[in-house]
């Protein structure tokens, strides 16, 4: 009964945590969107910077957008952030629950770095810190000041980082950290700086004084910066279904692809609400960054030409690697201590449903090194190739 609690609540906060995002990504997209079309004209309010107009759900609106603040403060005021702090608490929520309290199996890997699992959770908590003080030290220097700049050192410090914790975490670890990380400085970009600032203009309004400009532009810098790191983190919350991303060996690298083009991608539709001519472009190379990792991901963690395999070897041999290293958890009855039902329903535990599940295991074993997670259960080179030689014949039953 406790496990069955556990993996509902597992479910509950993961159904929580897409909910929020969808929420927080979608009144991102939508301001940022409403920003970039707006237009002046005659007749504005003082101190507003453009209007736009709207049509949806059967009714028009007229939204106007003042630069720094109206001339007196609103009866009525909606604040957008509780949606960005549900997503952020809700994600804590499953990094506590799924990596750090299972951290020898999802965070660890003995062949990178033998870690006890609360060292591994203090590396990864001290990496969240660190990695927001660095990045809002960037924004507050000098290099704060060109936004092109400061998105070219701020893209070097994700790349340098995320190659960091490759020395350090297994795959799914680095891409688990690196998604906590970056939503950790989205987040905290909300929490404390544009939040507090709005903040700070509205108690301006009602002290009857002129809000500093600044304010708001340092606000609208963060908010542009979510604005592009937002697709990058959509793909790495999802790949946790996919190994040849994040179990490559170049899974930093691909990574680094993924940030441009999802900042290709943004820019394309930015530009495109801002009425300029579309980059169509900015696809073209999107579609070459894809090709990129495909290319990077096609080269397998364990080469079939570097085999040593024992001449003559028949199924047992693939059978007996495969329940030695894989059946504990992938059984009708788990031996894993955690782990109820075997993950994705896979058993493989007969010839039958090794043979079955043989693309997968190429996937995940050959391709990658994605299972078992971690190495948990320290799988040997020889036995990788060893697979690997038997997929590359085909998988036959002999």
């Amino acid at each position: 009964m406790v496990m069955v609690f556990w993996e509902w609540l597992d479910m509950a906060v993961r159904w929580l945590h897409v909910i929020a995002g969808i929420a927080w990504i979608g009144s991102s997209f939508y301001f940022i969107a409403l920003d970039l079309s707006l237009r002046k004209r005659e007749g504005l309010p003082e101190g507003a910077g453009g209007e736009a107009w709207q049509v949806h759900g059967g009714g028009f609106y007229n939204m106007v957008k003042y630069m720094v603040a109206p001339a007196r403060m609103p009866d009525q005021l909606t604040w957008f952030k509780w949606e960005a702090y549900t997503t952020w608490l809700s994600g804590v929520a499953l990094l506590v629950l799924v990596y750090y309290l299972q951290a020898e199996l999802y965070m660890i890997d003995a062949a990178v770095m033998a870690l006890a699992p609360w060292t591994a959770v203090a590396i990864s908590v001290g990496g969240l810190a660190l990695g927001w003080v660095v990045y809002d030290l960037l924004c507050k220097s000098p290099l704060g000041r060109n936004d092109t700049v400061l998105a070219l050192v701020g893209f070097v410090f994700l790349v340098a980082i995320s190659y960091g914790f490759t020395l350090v975490f297994s795959g799914r670890g680095v891409y688990m950290q690196m998604g906590a990380l970056i939503g950790t400085m989205m987040v905290a970009n909300v929490f404390v700086i544009i939040i507090p600032n709005q903040r700070k203009v509205v108690a301006d309004l009602i002290a009857g004084k002129q809000p500093d400009p600044k304010l708001g532009a340092q606000a609208k810098q963060r908010s542009l910066h979510n604005n592009y790191l937002t697709l990058p983190v959509i793909f790495v919350m999802i790949s946790n279904h996919y190994p040849l991303a994040f179990a490559s060996k170049w899974n930093w690298l691909i990574l680094a692809i993924v940030l441009v083009m999802g900042a290709l991608i943004r820019h394309f539709f930015n530009t495109k609400h801002k009425g300029g001519k579309e980059p169509w472009w900015t696809w073209g190379a999107a579609a070459l960054g894809l090709t990129a990792i495909v290319w990077l991901s096609a080269q397998p963690a364990t080469p079939v030409e570097e085999a040593k395999v024992p001449q003559g070897y028949e199924m047992a041999e693939v059978e007996n690697v495969v329940l030695s290293r894989c059946s504990m958890c992938h059984a009708a009855e788990p031996l894993w201590e955690g782990i109820t039902v075997a993950p994705k329903g896979v058993l493989l535990e007969t010839p039958a449903q090794i043979r079955a599940h043989a693309r997968a295991i190429e996937m995940q074993v050959v391709r990658s090194h994605a299972m078992p997670p971690g190495n948990i259960t320290e799988i040997e080179a020889e036995e990788r190739q060893l697979l690997a030689a038997w997929l590359a014949a085909g998988a036959p039953a002999w």
